[in-house]
């Protein structure tokens, strides 16, 4: 299973992530990212600077395979319209 990690970089700052985690492919870097960044951006109060970070990952070979800007992970899902017939929109 390959192995990825997940840098930080805030400004000119890099949190380095020296152990990775084990996932699936790509597509599951992708989602652990948006959740680390979700958890990041909580404490985002204290470090405005976190609205402009951006996480990249990395494989084994060192290689960047995704760039995630933290906000990226505000973007909300769509919503289904309900049917007029389902009843109340609220």
């Amino acid at each position: 299973m390959p192995r990825y990690f997940f840098h930080t970089h805030i400004g000119n700052d890099v949190v380095v992530d020296p152990d990775g985690r084990e996932l699936d492919d790509t597509d599951a870097a992708f989602e652990a990212a948006r959740v680390l960044a979700l958890q990041l951006l909580q404490g985002a109060d204290s470090d405005p600077d976190l609205l402009k970070a951006v996480l990249f990952v990395a494989d084994d070979a060192e290689e960047i395979v995704l760039e995630f800007p933290l906000t990226e992970a505000l973007v909300a899902e769509p919503v289904e319209t309900p049917d007029e017939e389902s009843g109340t929109l609220h």
